[in-house]
């Protein structure tokens, strides 16, 4: 079964030399790949050692119960243990599949995450800063970085749109099944009937990109500066600080405003484009072979509805795995594992029916 693990410890030991090479210590980014390989591979190899042992005890433990003349109870006892390695030998053969499961070469990227209010005016805007102070929640509670590059808020506390970016370990891999519509169901704070409205919210999460996943020619952009603004109207500052970048072969559009200086305004607006530029590519490598993934979680299509979250009944319903929790507030607090993890475990379950 594990046929490729039996050189396991020469590979280990091979990128122990890799990592103590002086000049691999000076390339930064090369340094930080075999670090990330090192460390997948040092937990392969702790998972298949235990498993060839459980495999040996399970063998010894065979030969001591039909072995003549053996103590009674000593066969009584072997029979016991064997139950229980048999188990765990079950659970390390499922443990050491998903590792070897082919990696998603995003998995460890930082993200952009996109919100934007969808059908439902002002209460659509409400929700969509509800669902970026979960998702920043949560990236508090994942010792993760938030920072805002880009946000269109409105007078009463909610956002049009915001993008933030979210950086530390494995944010993709995380995060990467929240893109889709989020719907709310819930009675406005405006409405005086007591009448339940449906809203919608868009969100996507988009791999960080950096210079060297996604080569642009400068004069491929358009870049314009403006004054910034405020919600109704005010004036943030009183220079044209605002950029808005155009990628002329796409028609692709960025603007930020959020920071006083030009320059930073301008960083982020070419990170942002940068990102949605590299994600464009792989939505349509995706929309090319996404008739063969068997694996597939929903369509990939961020018009499609992932989620709901009813307030009367306190209820959260990923619509992809008919999974249903009534635990809406802790979610709403941050407490994202109760609907992130079902979805992440859905997705490796089918992967290794496919791989088998």
């Amino acid at each position: 079964m594990f046929e490729n693990l039996r050189d396991i410890d020469e590979r280990l030991s091979s990128l122990e030399r890799q990592l103590s090479d002086p000049e691999l210590v000076g390339n930064q980014s090369k340094y930080r790949e075999v670090v990330r390989e090192h460390a997948d591979v040092a937990k392969i190899a702790e998972l298949y050692f235990e498993y060839k042992n459980v495999i040996t005890q399970i063998a010894d433990n065979q030969e001591l119960i039909h072995s003549d003349g053996e103590d009674q109870e000593l066969v009584e006892l072997a029979k016991l243990d064997n139950e229980e390695l048999k188990e765990r030998e079950e659970e390390l053969e499922q443990l050491i599949r998903l590792r070897l499961l082919p990696k998603d070469p995003n998995d460890e990227k930082n993200i952009l995450l996109e919100i934007r209010a969808g059908t439902g005016g002002d209460e659509a805007a409400l929700f969509a800063a509800d669902l970026f102070r979960m998702y920043s929640r949560y990236a508090e509670s994942q010792k993760w970085k938030v920072e805002i590059m880009s946000s269109n808020p409105i007078g009463i506390g909610g956002f049009k749109e915001i993008i933030a970016l979210i950086s530390g370990n494995g944010v993709y891999s995380r995060l990467k099944f929240e893109s889709g519509v989020h719907r709310v169901q819930r009675v406005p704070d405006t409405e005086t009937q007591g009448r339940i409205h449906t809203s919608a919210v868009t969100v996507a999460i988009i791999p960080e990109a950096e210079e060297v996943d996604l080569h642009i020619e400068p004069n491929e952009l358009k870049f314009d500066v403006y004054r910034s603004s405020g919600p109704g109207g005010q004036s943030v500052n009183t220079t044209d600080s605002a950029v808005r970048v155009t990628h002329l072969p796409t028609g692709l559009v960025v603007t930020c405003q959020d920071e006083k200086s030009q320059h930073k305004n301008k960083a982020k607006a070419l990170q942002v484009l940068r990102a949605r530029l590299l994600d464009q590519v792989e939505q349509e490598r995706h929309d090319r072979i996404s008739e063969e993934r068997k694996s597939q979680v929903g369509s990939g299509d961020r018009s499609e509805r992932i989620r709901t979250y009813n307030f009367p009944q306190g209820r959260v319903t990923d619509h992809r795995i008919n999974l249903t929790v009534y635990r809406l507030d802790q979610i709403l607090a941050g407490m994202l594992d109760e609907v992130i993890v079902p979805i992440i475990t859905h997705y490796q379950t089918e992967a290794l029916k496919e791989g088998s």
